[in-house]
């Protein structure tokens, strides 16, 4: 039988990740991330969880220390934020490249400069080609669950990618929420031992990560981009043995009210549950609106998106990052990219919102809305705006 508690949404994701059967963690702490940290190590330390937590001096060497673990068979996890993430950075692609099933939990915080320590999702963005599985989750429960079916997937035989978990800083990191944490049981029947495809060890010596000439180079990395696109396949078979075994189904565009709607609107993480009471509020008046909750960022659901988006006519965008320079959001770009050879699709809007924390409120998306409405359903729309900017 699951428990329900109620629990501070960080500690929780370092519960989960202590029912995985981890061999090792090496997480550096970072606002907001640090609890992850701070009650991993408690599981430790106290022995609830029989682990090595490895203690580093930077997020840099924490993956590090999780590649080389991973590299010897070990079930690894990491978790970090921000410019602890721009600090990995350099390393990301060698994980992928390397087809080591890493799990990462990020909790997702602006970048500097200037300094800020609150949530938008300037951290994920650039890592967008490193390879890595990327998932967004809207609320602690599903944070709980994604961050165990994350080593599930990334260590399937057919996938052998890292994955990282995209939990919004503060907003989700630090709120406490009834939980239910499914019984351990389950768990280990859900998530057998990893079997690795090969190991690092003393008396058996392999190479791993060598030098590529150009001979080759181009053949590994069509490879890894192969397998990261065929890793949905297996995020899919994942996401429903979970919702078999534990009732809460996973896919990889979720949608609200948004069947008969001639107004869509696209959102990702914590700010889904938001927009979703402007989308009650615009019904009440008549609006035909809808939401789209995008929940797989890489490998990225062109058909869902295509499918959900068919009988549209506006599609509002929303972002939690800028491309500088660029002709929008990464999100909006990247939808307007999967729409491009489709004889038709809906006027297409974009929306830079919470930057650096900034609330976001159900009044702001009932303005979005409204302020498209008016708009012809036949112009193709290529600018952007940041939402709720002050005059100078």
């Amino acid at each position: 039988m699951a428990k329900r508690v109620g629990m501070e949404v960080a500690v929780a994701v370092a519960e989960a990740v202590g029912q995985c059967d981890i061999d090792m963690a090496a997480v550096y702490p970072i606002t907001p991330q640090s609890h992850i940290a701070e009650h991993l190590s408690d599981l430790v330390a106290d022995g609830k969880i029989d682990a090595e937590f490895v203690t580093v001096e930077s997020e840099h060497s924490a993956m590090s220390a999780v590649i080389g673990a991973s590299g010897t068979g070990a079930r690894v996890y990491t978790a970090t934020s921000s410019q602890g993430l721009m600090l990995m950075h350099e390393l990301l692609p060698i994980a992928s490249g390397m087809r080591l099933p890493i799990v990462m939990g990020i909790a997702n915080r602006a970048v500097s400069g200037p300094l800020n320590i609150l949530n938008d999702h300037s951290d994920i963005m650039p890592q967008r080609d490193s390879g890595w599985i990327s998932i967004f989750v809207e609320n602690g429960q599903e944070a709980v669950d994604v961050s165990i079916q994350a080593f599930k997937i990334a260590e399937h035989k057919d996938v052998n990618l890292p994955v990282c978990v995209n939990i919004d800083g503060f907003q989700l990191t630090h709120m406490v929420e009834p939980l239910e944490f499914p019984d351990q049981e389950l768990v280990d029947k859900f998530l057998p031992p990893r079997v690795p495809y090969a190991t690092l060890h003393p008396s058996k010596p392999v190479t791993m990560g060598a030098f590529a000439m150009s001979d080759y180079f181009t053949e590994m990395q069509k490879a890894k981009d192969e397998a990261l696109i065929n890793s949905k396949k297996v995020i899919l078979e994942v996401w429903d043995e979970w919702a078999k075994m534990f009732g809460r189904a996973y896919k990889p565009v979720e949608t609200y009210k948004a069947d008969d709607a001639e107004i869509l609107m696209l959102t990702m993480g914590s700010m889904g549950e938001t927009a979703e009471m402007a989308i009650d509020a615009l019904r009440a008046k008549g609006v035909s609106v809808g939401l789209i909750k995008l929940r797989l960022w890489r490998p990225f659901p062109f058909e869902e998106i295509k499918a959900v988006l068919k009988a549209a006519k506006k599609l509002i965008v929303t972002d939690r990052a800028v491309s500088f320079g660029g002709p929008g959001g990464p999100v909006f770009s990247e939808i307007k990219s999967a729409l491009y050879s489709e004889a038709r699709r809906p006027a297409i809007y974009n929306y830079i919102i919470g930057l650096g924390g900034r609330d976001v409120t159900v009044k702001d998306f009932i303005g979005m809305v409204e302020k498209v409405i008016p708009c012809s359903a036949e112009k193709t729309v290529d600018t952007y705006e940041y939402w709720g900017v002050r005059e100078s």
